[in-house]
């Protein structure tokens, strides 16, 4: 080998923009140091990353800015509707033995279309239960609505059961 040439200078690092959440590489927009093959071989075919040039960078950080308003706007949306619907109770029917205990089971889906019929722009990942709801007279009372920002999503509040006669 000649003394010019170590052997780091063959394992070069290339650094590249992820265009994509890789796992356990990155998020994407961040900026990655990874080996010359695996960026030509695997991540820029892919399209999962680009080379970081300052001009990309600059259009991620546009890009980021943008969502980051996005998120807000959708934010303060489901505030509002959590704000709604917590003014809401939901009755749902379903059969019951003589125990009190329910032929099935009242889940997350059930809610949210009676939501919906109710005019609540309310999806099933939206409502977060315990678990599903098995039992006769089970009332969760309105202990405070929250929305969190990574989930999305606000317990239930407000509903009851019913079982028709």
């Amino acid at each position: 080998m000649p003394p010019s040439a170590s052997p780091t200078s063959r394992r070069r690092n290339t650094e590249l923009m992820l265009a994509e959440d890789v796992p356990s590489l990155g998020k994407q927009g961040e900026i990655v140091s990874v080996r010359t093959g695996y960026a030509r071989n695997y991540l820029l075919p892919q399209g999962l990353a680009t080379v970081a040039t300052a001009h990309n960078k600059m259009m991620v950080e546009k890009h980021r800015a943008r969502l980051a308003e996005l998120a807000k706007k959708r934010l303060a949306e489901l505030r509002k509707l959590a704000d709604q619907v917590g003014k809401y109770s939901v009755t749902i029917e379903a059969n019951a033995n003589e125990e009190g205990h329910l032929y099935g089971s009242i889940g997350a889906p059930e809610i949210s279309k009676q939501l919906k019929s109710a005019g609540f722009a309310v999806e099933p990942d939206m409502v977060r239960l315990d678990g599903p709801l098995k039992e006769l007279a089970i009332h969760a009372r309105p202990t405070g609505w929250t929305v969190s920002d990574s989930a999305r999503k606000w317990p239930c509040s407000g509903c009851s059961l019913f079982c028709p006669q």
